[in-house]
């Protein structure tokens, strides 16, 4: 396992102001359909591909940075003749892009590349395979001597020169590793349109963390936080715009650290560009994570409340509700920080729905401090979460510290904590029955006339409706609710 140097936080590179922007009128689109990103997803085309196509699959794991990225990729393979393909058997080229947050990540992969390994075997011998992502970073040319099959290995912020690593594999011209961390340089190689496949999407505005939380490698995997310039933000979502995307999720590492020179010689932060993206004509709903409580100013909290088209909900993890163990994961934040933080925000937008992440069992945690956490939880109240057990990351401080919390511990913690948390999921989604919610329409349901959508607060919900108004919102009244979804009844306008 490569070890994880720290990477300097000061990085940066100098951008010029922008030209002013010009065009951001409304204007009625054309719609598609969304894909679900919350398993570990293939990467598909609804192209005819022939013979004389190049076909890439593409696997994609872990976090929506990289469903943006697999995405990103086909836009760069494309005009080199590469076409997406639902399936590896037949593929000239495959894909691994990977995630390192989860536990025990790199040996998902091993094993991945084990059962590719055989199907190259014996189905495809001239079949070229990549791993991508944050594994590929970590762990860097170790892939290729622990995975021979391999024949690229490239980090988070270099796929943008796929072309010619693959021109490089099939010259035999040496080992195709690139790790390098210029975020920028790969946005300004990137092309400028993308093919997206329906009405809601992922845009990536900011990258790399400098927060240096003792448990995440992301700073080491991403590297320094970094943001885009704003003519290629809102350039991109123009163009998503003019494919039917009717909804942008912003996203990044610590998406509410956006900060670069704006077009009018001044700084922006997320707030100000969020109020310009709103402005794309087409574009109807608006969503932005993940957030860091330290990054949440006051002009974004202004926002939530002013832009109408910002949806009702907000990511924004605290890990823990003790103070010792906030600090030992360096976050940089005490909970009444955060609790005052949540008073604004809700002052702002009564009507926001929060989520959140939290980690039970760090190194030291006792069980007054998960108490703690439990107190959070009762006190704020979150309509969704994500919740895990901490997991040793090699390379990280935490990995090193003392007072380790023991596997049966961890997991008795959690179930508590999950418990409470899905108590609290089901009761927001039962507090929405008989309101009237606007729903995207993303697709057909399971059942006869039914259809699928997702409401402001991101849950799925069923009713039924006529196919035709797929890509539409529409408000449906809600009559049940579950602890992951809602069904209602389609209303008139």
């Amino acid at each position: 396992m490569t070890v994880l140097l720290p990477r300097d936080k000061n990085a940066s590179r100098n951008i010029k102001p922008e030209k002013s922007l010009s065009g951001l009128t409304s204007a009625d689109v054309n719609l598609n359909k969304p894909r679900d990103i919350n398993q570990p997803s293939i990467l598909s085309s609804d192209k005819k591909i022939n013979d004389k196509v190049k076909k890439v699959f593409i696997k994609t794991y872990g976090c929506q940075m990289n469903v943006y990225d697999s995405e990103r990729m086909v836009d760069v393979l494309s005009p080199i003749g590469y076409a997406a393909v639902e399936t590896p058997e037949n593929a000239d080229l495959v894909i691994l892009n990977t995630c390192h947050i989860r536990e025990k990540a790199a040996e998902k992969v091993y094993s991945e590349l084990g059962r590719i390994r055989q199907l190259k075997k014996k189905v495809n011998p001239e079949m070229k395979v990549a791993v991508a992502g944050c594994v590929a970073q970590a762990e860097g040319s170790e892939i290729k001597r622990r995975a021979p099959v391999v024949d690229m290995v490239l980090g988070p912020q270099t796929y943008h020169k796929l072309p010619e690593m693959i021109a490089k594999v099939h010259r035999n011209s040496g080992e195709v590793l690139e790790t390098d961390f210029d975020t920028l340089e790969k946005f300004d190689n990137l092309p400028e349109s993308r093919q997206v496949k329906g009405f809601s999407s992922f845009l990536t505005i900011q990258e790399g963390c400098d927060k240096f939380c003792t448990f995440c490698v992301v700073p080491y995997t991403r590297g320094a936080e970094v943001s885009r310039p704003v003519g290629q933000i809102i350039n991109e979502a123009r163009n998503l715009a003019s494919q039917g995307v009717r909804e942008i999720t912003l996203i990044g590492q610590n998406v509410d650290a956006y900060s670069i020179m704006g077009p009018n010689s001044k700084q922006w932060g997320l707030g100000e560009l969020i109020s310009h993206v709103a402005l794309i004509g087409g574009i109807d709903r608006l969503r932005f994570t993940t957030s860091h409580p330290r990054d949440m100013d006051d002009d974004l909290i202004s926002i939530l409340g002013k832009e109408p088209k910002l949806m009702p909900y907000l990511h924004l993890p605290i890990q823990a509700g003790s103070d010792k163990v906030l600090k030992a994961m360096n976050r940089g934040h005490t909970y009444e920080e955060y609790k005052t933080l949540i008073v604004k925000i809700r002052k702002s937008r009564p009507d926001i729905a929060l989520s959140g992440d939290f980690i039970v069992g760090f190194p030291g945690e006792t069980e007054s401090d998960f108490q703690q956490t439990m107190k959070c939880v009762e006190e704020i109240g979150y309509a969704s979460s994500f919740s895990f057990k901490y997991s040793v990351r090699p390379g990280t401080p935490g990995a090193s510290l003392p007072q380790q919390v023991s596997e049966d511990v961890k997991s008795d913690r959690l179930k508590r904590l999950q418990d409470l948390l899905y108590s609290q999921q089901l009761a927001f989604n039962e507090s929405l029955v008989g309101r009237t919610l606007n729903v995207l329409i993303e697709n057909v349901g399971r059942e006869e006339n039914q259809l699928f959508g997702r409401s402001p607060y991101l849950q799925g919900t069923h009713f039924n409706g006529p196919a035709d108004l797929i890509g539409q919102i529409r408000p449906v009244l809600i009559t049940k609710a579950g602890r992951n979804s809602l069904s209602g009844e389609l209303m008139q306008k």
